[in-house]
């Protein structure tokens, strides 16, 4: 579980940054959809660990929090990107 939660963890990273070095916002959109996909997984394995007693109730919440919050703001990355896109804005 550890080792799932560290690759999931990862995943959004890279895919941040995968996504950055494609060529336009619609790519990146899309990396950053994968990659909030994985904060999903993350969340999901902190119910898991918690429901399991692999950490604690404050662990689980502290955690939990992190990752909700990256989620929000991938969240809000991606509609900046489709706003400005629809704006006529260009990236990359």
């Amino acid at each position: 579980m550890r080792d799932q939660i560290r690759r999931a963890s990862v995943s959004i990273f890279s895919n941040i940054a995968e996504g950055f070095e494609r060529n336009g916002s619609k790519e990146f959109r899309q990396f950053l959809s994968i990659s909030k996909g994985s904060a999903g997984e993350v969340r999901a394995q902190l119910y898991v660990a918690f429901d399991l007693e692999y950490i604690t109730k404050e662990e689980f919440e502290k955690l939990n929090s992190l990752v909700f919050d990256t989620s929000r703001m991938i969240s809000g990355f991606i509609n900046y990107l489709r706003d400005s896109e629809l704006k006529g804005a260009k990236f990359n």
